[in-house]
């Protein structure tokens, strides 16, 4: 059979492609079922970066797929977890890319009260096994806070009746922190809030507040559910600063409350919990004021009546200084005669011994005093004998254990003695050479300094066909000088020529001259021995 024969004709029955057969059935689909809800337990939950919630909706036979977008997720009250049965309302659509049915969920809710309050209960078993509603970890509430932070709508009646009572009760600085009180960003909202107020630093330019209130009207489970989220028990229960729970009615009751340091059955009600009545305060204090004054006046009349008790039992004081002033004056009247009388007992007892006082008396008594002196001498001459002596053998047994140490230190000093002298030997003959090299250089340096001089000298300027005039013994640098001058002298190589200076030329005064001789000198060396002694100045 040909490839390309025509297979005949193939009825009447159209032809599809695939996606105009996908857009047919998402079309019939979407068509015959516009807004649903659909009753069953959450299955798989996904919930990638994206920001999109997938899920399963199953019941005992099948299993639907469902989709949240990320704008229907965010305004969601209660998000599906698994295992919660849920009413779900949405569109149902088709996926063509994977050829499946799928349910567009705008809205979840619990399917009844049961079911919600059974995951409530599962979730507050689970955060009191962690301890966060242990009472032990509950701080008590500040008796007059001076700032108090408030977690609540900024527009609602709540605030107001929060400030309204703070007014009438006792006015302080409140700080509020709006958030959502209901709907998906609740829990967010109330744990940042309270975990900020944390944040505060003490001492700032925002007062750190003393006292929290996280405050909220009645509503119905699902509008309060934003409190029973984890985040928010969890912030509650590690706040630092006390804080109240006021959320709902006082038959309402979420997860904040057992975290909550105290529990407010209204808003209303954390208001009087946070400070006291101040007419009240004021009333107490006038009364405990007065108590004190009368208690004051009383004890003060007490004690005055029994100081005059105790004063008209004590005697007066004349009566008590008139017997000792009485004796004090038979003292003073007896004293003057009792004076003289001892002056004379002394002065007699004073002639008595003055009559005993002889020279042989003092004789005997200095001869005694000689024999005991003597006699302490002799003593005095045993005890120092013995005492030498212990010192004598003292300084014997040191001496024999300071030879052994001298001669050990004898032997050092000998060694240290050698190596020294050999040091210093070393050291003589170092210096010998370089004081050697020194003078040699010295030599070399004075010779060049005299042929320098030599070569630099006048003499060898004369030599080359100058002359040195001289008036007086002072050279002639200028005509006027030598025109005031009664004699010149003209030095030359040869010899020196003196001239008047009317130009008549002595003929005696012509005086032959040695060749000029260098002038330097050496410089004479001190002999040895002389009164410097050593090897004396090189200059």
């Amino acid at each position: 059979m040909d490839l390309f024969e025509d297979p005949g004709p193939q009825g009447n029955q159209p032809e599809f492609t695939v996606s105009e057969l996908s857009g047919a059935v998402k079309r019939v689909i979407e068509g015959e079922f516009g807004l649903v809800r659909v009753r069953g337990e959450v299955g798989r939950v996904s919930r990638p970066s994206s920001g999109h919630l997938y899920f399963d909706l199953k019941d005992d036979r099948s299993v639907i797929a469902a989709v949240s977008w990320k704008g229907q997720v965010a305004r969601m009250q209660v998000r599906p977890e698994e295992g919660m049965e849920v009413i779900a309302t949405g569109r149902l659509t088709t996926f063509p890319g994977q050829s499946k049915y799928q349910l567009i969920v705008d809205d979840v809710a619990p399917a009844g009260a049961g079911a919600l309050m059974a995951m409530l209960e599962k979730r507050r078993a689970a955060l009191q096994a962690e301890g966060l509603f242990d009472p032990a970890r509950k701080q008590p509430i500040p008796y007059l806070p001076g700032v108090i932070g408030v977690v609540t709508s900024p527009s609602g009646a709540v605030i107001r009746d929060i400030l309204h009572r703070l007014r009438d009760r006792f006015p302080r600085h409140v700080l509020i922190w709006p958030v959502a009180v209901q709907g998906q960003d609740c829990a967010a909202q109330v744990s940042a809030a309270i975990r900020g107020f944390n944040a505060i630093a003490p001492g700032g330019a925002i007062p750190r507040p003393d006292l929290l209130i996280v405050a909220r009207g009645g509503g119905s489970l699902e509008d309060l559910w934003g409190f029973n989220e984890e985040i928010v028990v969890r912030a509650a229960a590690a706040s630092q600063i006390p804080l109240i729970s006021a959320v709902g009615h006082e038959t309402d009751t979420t997860l904040i409350d057992f975290a909550a340091d105290r529990r407010a059955p209204t808003p209303t009600a954390a208001a009087e919990m946070a400070v006291p009545v101040r007419g009240e305060l004021l009333a107490t204090l006038d009364s405990h004021s007065a108590r004190l004054n009368r208690a004051m006046a009383q004890a003060g009349e007490r004690r005055g009546q029994r100081l005059r008790d105790l004063g008209r039992a004590l005697p007066r004081p004349e009566a008590l200084i008139a017997v000792p002033q009485q004796r004090f004056d038979t003292a003073l009247q007896r004293l003057g005669g009792a004076l003289g009388l001892a002056v004379a007992r002394k002065r007699s007892a004073f002639e008595a011994r003055a009559g005993r006082l002889q020279p042989g008396a003092l004789l005997a008594l200095t001869g005694r005093a000689g024999l005991r002196v003597e006699g302490l001498a002799g003593r005095l001459e045993a005890a120092a004998a013995r005492r030498a002596e212990r010192r004598r053998d003292q300084l014997a047994g040191l001496a024999a254990r300071l030879n052994p140490a001298l001669t050990r230190l004898l032997s050092g000093a000998d060694a240290d003695l050698a190596r020294n002298r050999a040091a210093l030997a070393q050291v003589a003959t170092r210096l010998e050479a370089a004081q050697a090299r020194m003078i040699a250089r010295l030599g070399e340096r004075l010779e060049a300094q005299a042929r320098m001089h030599q070569t630099l000298g006048y003499e060898q300027t004369i030599a080359r066909g100058y002359a040195v005039v001289r008036a007086g013994g002072q050279v002639v640098t200028e005509a006027a000088m030598a025109a005031a001058a009664p004699l010149l002298e003209i030095q030359f190589r040869d010899g020196r020529l003196s001239v008047r200076p009317d130009g008549e030329v002595g003929a005696a005064t012509i005086a032959a001259q040695a060749p000029a001789k260098s002038t330097a000198r050496r410089p004479a060396r001190r002999e040895e021995g002389g009164e410097g002694g050593g090897q004396g100045s090189l200059f």
